[in-house]
């Protein structure tokens, strides 16, 4: 057993921590990681060059401080910001679920195989699980709700909310 230090215990499983959040304990955010996500959150393109001058530490420091980030899980990956109806899928959709109880994890997996699944949340309160979805058009939606959705065994209801019209916030105003 190893001690999280925050008087949560931690066990070493085959090289994992197991704990109550599945995995060590967080590190601290300083100033300069917060900044370092900030500008990676804006331009995941950003060399480390520059990451290093905007927020005044070394390139080898900024190296060492984005790897670090990313082995701690706070980086998950980067990615391109992308306007779906440009993509060619004009319909997006949230769709809420109910499913079977402790069903979660079956569930999940039959999920993210969808097409156009692009987010997908356990949630609280009138239903278990929120799904984002795109598609090229309202009749590829219907048709991944009708036939794909309600053909999961799991899936007690659904409720397909339409998005007329999103936008992404910037990071700089989402703290």
């Amino acid at each position: 057993m190893a001690d999280g230090g925050d008087s949560t215990v931690y066990e070493v499983v085959n090289g994992s921590f197991i704990g109550a959040d599945q995995g060590p304990p967080p590190r601290p955010l300083d100033a300069i990681d917060r900044d370092i996500l900030r500008i990676l959150q804006t331009d995941g393109r950003a060399s480390i060059r520059s990451v290093a001058e905007r927020v005044h530490v070394s390139r080898a420091n900024a190296y060492a401080r984005i790897n670090r980030l990313i082995d701690d899980g706070v980086i998950r990956g980067f990615s391109a910001r992308v306007n779906h109806e440009r993509a060619g899928h004009g319909a997006s959709a949230y769709i809420t679920l109910k499913i079977v109880q402790n069903s979660w994890r079956t569930v999940r997996e039959q999920l993210q195989a969808l097409p156009g699944a692009a987010h997908i949340a356990l949630v609280s309160g009138d239903f278990d699980v929120l799904l984002l979805v795109h598609t090229p058009d309202n009749r590829t939606l219907r048709e991944l709700v009708l036939t794909k959705l309600q053909s999961i065994p799991e899936v007690l209801s659904t409720r397909t909310l339409l998005v007329f019209e999103e936008t992404d916030l910037d990071p700089d105003h989402t703290s």
